[in-house]
């Protein structure tokens, strides 16, 4: 059976490298900035956006099994998205500083045999830190690409105090424990 990765993200593709199994990435065709303006809760934005995703990919390829994911940041009902620059990074973090928010990761997979979907959803409690600190990390990680301003395998670990999810892989975009399991199941052999 084929595998697609309906993303463009790099961390995703490195984290279903690890499983050793072949796959191409494919870049879907879906409208973000649609479904991130509705207002809706951010599980669910997450939830759509993923499905969305698969949709797009599977509609190609309809014999194949399509992964898709997409990860958003919820702090107290608001949804944080990609900061875009090394300014909106520090911004991002001074509001973070100190606070628990939520990091939802959905993943969606479907194939001949059907659909599932699923999220990972772990708690983040950040750190009190100086605004020279966050700046220094900002700088060392260059993390305006991420949802939240931190990348969690780089520098990023040390500025939390707490951390509580199910998946560790699931913070950088891709909970491959749930993966693994969905996948051995249709039929590929891991590792």
């Amino acid at each position: 059976m084929e595998l697609i990765l309906a993303s463009t993200s790099p961390y995703r593709r490195a984290l279903l490298e690890r499983l050793g199994v072949p796959f191409t990435a494919i870049a879907p065709d879906c409208d973000e900035d649609a479904v991130k303006s509705a207002g809706l809760p951010p599980l669910v934005v997450a939830r759509r956006l993923a499905r969305q995703k698969v949709h797009s990919v599977c509609d190609r390829f309809p014999h194949a099994v399509v992964i898709g994911s997409d990860q958003v940041l919820d702090l107290e009902g608001e949804r944080l998205d990609k900061p875009g620059s090394a300014e909106a990074a520090v911004r991002q973090l001074q509001r973070l500083a100190g606070r628990t928010h939520r990091l939802i990761t959905a993943v969606a997979v479907a194939s001949p045999a059907g659909w599932i979907d699923w999220e990972n959803v772990s708690e983040m409690a950040m750190r009190t830190l100086p605004v020279d600190a966050m700046r220094r990390y900002v700088e060392a990680d260059n993390p305006w690409d991420c949802a939240g301003s931190y990348k969690l395998e780089c520098r990023g670990v040390a500025l939390f105090e707490r951390i509580h999810t199910d998946d560790q892989t699931a913070i950088i975009g891709l909970p491959l424990l749930k993966l693994t399991q969905v996948l051995t199941g249709l039929g590929f052999e891991i590792p």
